[in-house]
């Protein structure tokens, strides 16, 4: 009875997908994909008016940091849970407590209230970042899955863009809250629009268990690490023994995690996905890469404003070099991937030229003007852009399709480890030259001083990049495989 369950689970030749469903499907995800994204981004225009409206404003950067929270640690759960349940099942979980979250903070009487809301926002939000890129691995064999990369860039440059732009226009002309309803209507299209194909869609896993103490122990771990990230050097100092306790306890329980993964029956990520060579590189390269890019866009606008004097609005403006050159970079590779053998070589040569320009923004970062610094960061995401659908298509080719889950939400899990690290480590950077978080206060120190810390922040993000061309070069190159394995889902 339990083979004659499997095969049914695993192969549904008998109704497969056609074109048209396979393409809403995909429509549904991204657009689930964006409403995760867009909270990432939409709210910080909104805080001020947030913290004047409800008060407690000490606590504002809560906003953000309960969001990133629970959305990072919980990314690779959804891959296991989906891997053993479906991806229908999971993926409207997500959606659902992504809108429960959006329902509480939009009715947030208060701050601790909207914190609450953001959290569980981010426990759905991630889910969402992970089971996206899964469900294109379900649908589209890995020689032609990289071009749906450039969709997913794509979907990051709109809420990097219309976020703000939202986020400022409904606090200042309407009400703040319409951030958080906003989501209510466009999550359900969503649901609407994904509810029927998805049924057609094969559990790879159904007999399998979730591993709640691992679960857990994830959970803890992550959660410990990203509030030292968060808090080092802004609300404490990087030696202060409230940093160096979150980052012993964190270390402890990581160690139980590993032990637990060794021992356990069936572990939360399986040991056959973490010893993968290629599972391994190509999630490390893409940690790094997202180091470097995340850090570089939260300290580029500062260096727009302090060093080139434009006002908040254009250094936003001047942002879009960045983003729209990433976003070239990633439909670039993800249209190239398919025609050549040596696929790697892309993301290899994408990444030298990055770290080419990036290392010229160092150097002339305290006199170069507007002109230059476009093209320069223009060309860093170009390149740095081709790495993104050349990793997750590496990674996910070098799986099975009962761990497509997992090894995806591992990806998704360090590549949002590694905003939070980027981020972290270029403030610390910033710090440690005299250079205030946030950009305050710079007019009081000098432009030189100014400009040193600069060219420390943007080497500093070249030479994570370095590492993630070692990462890329040390990572084995697969075939990909022109059809998928399984489940059947041909036309």
């Amino acid at each position: 009875m339990d083979q004659a369950v499997d095969s049914q689970t695993v192969v549904k030749a008998d109704a497969p997908l056609s074109e048209s469903e396979k393409n809403a499907i995909i429509g549904g995800v991204l657009l689930s994909m964006l409403l995760a994204a867009l909270d990432q981004t939409i709210v910080a225009p909104a805080m001020p008016t947030m913290a004047r409206l409800l008060g407690h404003a000490e606590y504002l950067p809560w906003i953000v940091t309960g969001y990133l929270l629970t959305a990072t640690a919980m990314a690779p759960l959804y891959g296991k849970i989906s891997d053993v349940y479906g991806r229908r099942p999971t993926i409207y979980a997500a959606i659902l407590i992504f809108l429960a979250g959006s329902l509480v903070s939009a009715m947030a009487p208060n701050m601790l209230v909207l914190i609450v809301g953001r959290a569980i926002q981010g426990a759905g939000g991630g889910g969402l970042f992970a089971l996206a890129q899964t469900v294109i691995g379900d649908l589209v064999p890995p020689r032609e899955r990289a071009r749906y990369s450039a969709w997913i860039a794509g979907t990051w440059a709109v809420a990097s863009i219309a976020g703000p732009l939202l986020g400022g226009t409904f606090a200042e002309h309407l009400h703040w809250s319409l951030i958080f309803w906003i989501n209510i209507p466009l999550g359900l299209v969503a649901m609407a629009i994904i509810n029927k194909p998805l049924r057609k869609l094969p559990i790879a896993a159904k007999h399998h268990r979730i591993d709640g103490l691992g679960a857990l122990l994830l959970v803890a771990a992550t959660a410990l690490l990203l509030l030292a990230l968060n808090w080092g050097g802004s609300e404490y100092p990087w030696l202060s023994r409230e940093i160096f306790g979150l980052l012993a306890c964190s270390a402890v329980i990581w160690s139980a995690f590993a032990l637990r993964l060794l021992r356990a029956a069936e572990p939360l990520i399986s040991l056959e996905v973490l010893g993968n060579p290629i599972v391994l590189a190509g999630t490390l390269s893409l940690f790094l890469l997202q180091a470097a890019n995340i850090g570089l866009a939260v300290y580029l606008p500062v260096y727009l404003q302090s060093i080139l004097g434009l006002s908040a609005s254009e250094s936003g403006t001047a942002m879009l070099g960045l983003m729209l050159g990433t976003v070239a970079g990633a439909t670039f590779s993800g249209r190239t991937i398919a025609r050549v053998v040596h696929y790697k070589r892309i993301a290899m040569a994408g990444v030298t030229f990055a770290i080419l320009c990036l290392g010229i923004l160092s150097l002339v970062a305290g006199h170069a003007s507007l002109l230059i610094v476009e093209i320069l960061t223009t060309c860093i995401g170009l390149g740095s852009g081709t790495t993104f659908p050349v990793a997750t298509v590496s990674v996910q080719n070098a799986v099975d399709q009962a761990h497509l889950g997992v090894a995806t939400g591992v990806l998704t899990f360090l590549r949002s480890l590694g905003s939070a690290l980027g981020v972290a480590i270029l403030g610390a950077v910033a710090l440690g030259y005299g250079l205030p978080l946030a950009g305050e206060g710079t007019q009081a120190a000098s432009t030189a001083v100014e400009a040193l810390a600069f060219v420390m922040i943007f080497f500093t993000a070249a030479a994570m990049l370095v590492m993630a061309l070692v990462a890329l070069v040390l990572m084995p190159e697969k075939p990909l495989r022109g059809h998928p394995e399984a489940p059947v889902l041909a036309d």
